[in-house]
């Protein structure tokens, strides 16, 4: 169904970091190109990209993570997508999607697909990418987008239907362009665990815009056009693009400003951005986008968590609450991120049908600020006495190197209370994506990028029964919450709907919310459809970048 991004668009203006920084390349080490401008630049030329980001697998079913799904969207298909500048889901290698029934969702393929290694891409292939998903159910994986779908079936080559647990889901067709999503080839991928990266190399289970002629993980990814992609995105308008992968953002900026790269995505410190502003040779361009940073609370392990030395429900939600009192946001958004996030009070950011802010009621002084004195009340009025010490931990490359100044400022509020101790460590995210699920940290950072452009993105897989956070956490009258409003028709009461849970949320505190932010484009005009890389879909489309 449409969204409504016009709040959205309204709230990026002045939010985000969600960086693409583009300068043009001369000569052979920037692949060449034309000089004359925006527009007038050679189509077809090689693109070179950088970014900090981290694959973690290329596996649809063993990763959630935006640089894994970045690669992802470059080389599969997918039965519906957006197209750049729309939000809405319309058929990729389908030829239609609707609900036959409403609890049957029927697609249609366009006959005579093809794999890059030359075998048929067809239904089979549809339900053996969803079977192995709900199979698979890897705790890193995105599996829990599809906790409403019962079952597939694949009636003919080119005929697939979707069997649903509850009728009327207004989100399924957002489900089918998400990270849960990916077609992949059945004769490669194994259908019951995750398959390593160079088996699907090797296998070419390719059908994307784009394949991949070079693979050295994390290190340098070569990317060819694929000119049987017959998908809504089209033909990508480079025939070659180079994915490089860096350690931190001081070498991400600085092969930006030598024309090293044409591209830098992700991600670029709020003083990256602040310098880069003042570059003659690039331009600042803000799009839409929907990410969020919280803290994740383990209910096991946190303090007076049910599997520590001392459980204590009503201690665990008091340190939970306490914490809400005392830190603040503002500070965080402008003195770590000079005002490139904005304080987020809630679970679903602004801009979204049904986004509120109860934490800012709730919590603090009522006004969005901390109270300290609130805090300390809290804490006593649940029996808990002397500072509580929290193991907090948080990631130093996945979200940009300035999270360690957002959690050392998060430290220093905390403990200037006398309320707390914090023990601060990171550890980075290719062991830090495996071990935050296998409760080894009581308290952890996350950053959200929507999978589609809906609310609910924000909440069922975060707050369901079997979340991918892993935190142990579960609410029946919010699970009920979740289930009615996926299934509602009517606009006005699902997004009342939207609003209880996010209330009810608020009382619980399984995360934290801490900021929004969005995505900003640094560009020079030699590179060509950098701004429909900043859509409403969130998502970075290589295929529409030229030169």
């Amino acid at each position: 169904m449409a969204k409504n991004m016009f709040g959205l668009r309204s709230v990026i203006a002045v939010a985000g970091i969600s960086v693409l920084a583009l300068t043009a390349c001369t000569g052979p080490a920037g692949g060449g190109g034309s000089t004359n401008g925006a527009g007038a630049g050679t189509t077809g030329g090689p693109i070179i990209v950088g970014t900090t980001d981290k694959v973690t697998f290329l596996d649809p079913a063993g990763s959630y993570d935006n640089g894994s799904f970045m690669v992802m969207n470059q080389i599969y298909p997918f039965l519906l997508n957006s197209a750049p500048g729309s939000a809405d889901p319309k058929p990729d290698i389908a030829v239609s999607a609707s609900f036959t029934s409403p609890t049957e969702y029927t697609v249609k393929l366009k006959p005579g697909l093809k794999w890059a290694n030359g075998s048929a891409l067809d239904s089979k292939d549809v339900k053996f990418s969803f079977d192995r998903m709900l199979k698979i159910n890897d705790q890193n994986g995105p599996a829990s987008l599809l906790g409403n779908l019962e079952s597939v079936s694949a009636p003919d080559a080119t005929t697939v239907v979707f069997k649903l647990k509850l009728g009327n889901d207004q989100t399924f067709p957002q489900v089918l362009t998400s990270p849960a999503a990916p077609i992949v080839d059945d004769t490669v991928f194994s259908p019951t665990k995750v398959t390593d990266d160079d088996t699907i190399i090797k296998g070419k289970s390719f059908a994307g815009q784009f394949t991949i002629d070079t693979y050295k993980k994390n290190e340098l990814i070569a990317f060819k056009k694929n000119p049987d992609y017959q998908g809504l995105l089209g033909p990508a308008k480079s025939d070659a693009v180079t994915m490089k992968y860096y350690a931190d953002s001081t070498n991400l900026k600085l092969d930006v400003q030598k024309g090293n790269i044409d591209v830098a995505w992700r991600s670029l410190t709020a003083t990256d951005i602040d310098s880069l502003k003042a570059d003659k040779n690039v331009r600042v361009d803000i799009g839409p986008g929907g990410e969020i940073r919280y803290i994740v609370f383990n209910f096991d392990t946190m303090p007076f968590g049910a599997k520590s030395a001392t459980p204590d429900a009503a201690k665990a939600l008091a340190v939970r609450q306490a914490m809400a009192d005392s830190i603040d946001r503002a500070a965080i958004a402008n003195q770590v991120y000079k005002g490139t996030y904005l304080p987020l009070y809630s679970y679903v950011p602004a801009g979204f049908t049904g986004a509120a802010e109860p934490l800012k009621a709730d919590y603090g002084d009522g006004n969005g600020a901390p109270d300290v004195a609130k805090a300390k009340k809290t804490l006593a009025d649940a029996g808990v006495t002397g500072p509580v010490t929290l193991d907090l931990q948080y990631n130093p490359d996945h979200y940009g190197s300035s999270s360690g100044d957002e959690y050392a400022a998060i430290k220093s509020q905390l403990e200037a209370t006398g309320l707390f101790k914090v023990n601060l460590q990171s550890t980075e995210w290719v062991s830090y994506s495996k071990q935050r699920t296998a409760d080894a940290y009581p308290l952890y950072q996350l950053g959200w990028f929507p999978d589609y452009s809906d609310a609910d993105n924000y909440l069922t897989p975060f707050f369901s029964k079997d979340n991918f956070l892993k935190n142990h956490y579960s609410n029946d009258a919010i699970q009920k919450l979740i289930s009615e409003q996926l299934v509602t028709n009517d606009k006005a009461k699902r997004t009342k709907l939207i609003e209880d849970i996010q209330a009810a949320e608020a009382k619980d505190l399984s995360t934290l919310p801490l900021l929004q932010g969005a995505q900003v484009a640094v560009s020079n005009a030699k590179v060509n459809g950098t701004k429909d890389t900043l859509d409403a879909s969130f998502k970075f489309r290589l295929g529409v970048l030229s030169k």
